[in-house]
């Protein structure tokens, strides 16, 4: 916990040491990691600091039950793999959890658009954002995808590599520094006022920390990672994701194994692509031109199948 000061850690372990009996269901899984810090990239982390329901909560839910009853463990899987086959969503709205977050600005961005939250961030209206900005290990730093506008090609190498991290820890700790200028917060010209907090602010570019309180129902949880830790997600979001699919194994075993099965293992067919799929099992030769698809829906089926974009067996 390295990016943490001495009274942080202390607090994160008081916290930890402190104990309360209760009379609601927990979750065993997350109560071994709740208030520590799990490191993301070079400067983030992500806590679970409360959480409400488990597994339980969307199987009563969807039974309408006092309790949870006397129904083996085999029927709640059952019934919960059922539940996500079949898309139903507010028995997982009834488990919620919260988590605080420190992630570069521009991962933030794209966290926000998950809308189906509620958002607490750390505001440099009125408080001193920390001097920690992110930087790309250099098996990240890639150049632009040719056939992806929102996706990266070939990783960088030598020279071009090594100048292209220059830029960024130079970029980054020059703005950094007239950020602290603008500000004059205990500088040695008392005479200058300083900028405004809110105004200097402007000047930091999206690579900089910053850090927020993030509560979501259990339904919107898994569709965050339903895209977010999907392999074609930006690497830098992907990162905080891969950490929150095992936050959601601890948090609701059952759940997790469902959501692994009928959501982010599984493919969604249009009603032309499953009518090309009978087709090929019933033996009918089939390419893209015959297929009904564009050029793309015909590339995405043929992956999905495991197939060459003959349809012949990629094997």
């Amino acid at each position: 916990m390295s990016q943490f000061t001495s009274e942080q850690i202390a607090e994160i372990e008081q916290l930890r040491g402190a104990r309360a009996s209760t009379i609601r269901p927990v979750s065993d899984g997350l109560e071994d990691i709740l208030y520590q810090p799990i490191p993301v990239l070079d400067h983030g982390f992500i806590r679970v600091v409360d959480y409400m329901g488990n597994d339980d909560a969307v199987v009563q839910a969807a039974r309408v039950s006092y309790g949870r009853g006397t129904k083996r463990v085999s029927e709640d899987r059952g019934l919960i793999h059922y539940l996500l086959r079949h898309w139903h969503t507010t028995p997982f709205e009834m488990a919620e959890i919260k988590l605080h977050v420190k992630l570069p600005i521009f991962v933030a961005r794209q966290w926000i658009r998950h809308r189906m939250s509620s958002v607490n961030e750390y505001s440099a209206r009125y408080s001193v954002l920390d001097r920690e900005f992110y930087i790309p290990e250099p098996q990240h730093l890639a150049a632009q995808s040719a056939s992806n506008r929102q996706g990266r090609g070939e990783i960088l190498q030598g020279e071009e590599a090594a100048e292209v991290l220059d830029l960024l820890r130079r970029d980054a700790a020059r703005s950094y520094d007239d950020y602290a200028l603008m500000l004059n917060e205990g500088g040695a010209d008392a005479s200058r006022k300083g900028l405004a907090r809110e105004l200097a602010r402007m000047n930091l570019s999206l690579n900089f920390y910053t850090q927020w309180y993030w509560k979501a129902d259990l339904h919107n949880f898994m569709s965050f990672l339903r895209l977010r830790a999907d392999p074609h997600a930006q690497y830098e979001i992907r990162a905080y994701a891969d950490v929150l699919i095992d936050v959601l194994k601890r948090w609701v075993p059952l759940t997790h194994e469902a959501f692994l099965e009928h959501r982010f293992g599984a493919a969604q067919l249009s009603a032309t692509a499953l009518t090309a799929v009978r087709r090929m099992i019933a033996g009918e030769p089939i390419d893209q031109a015959s297929s009904g698809l564009t050029k793309r829906e015909w590339g995405e089926l043929t992956a999905v199948l495991g197939l060459d974009e003959s349809g012949a067996s990629a094997k």
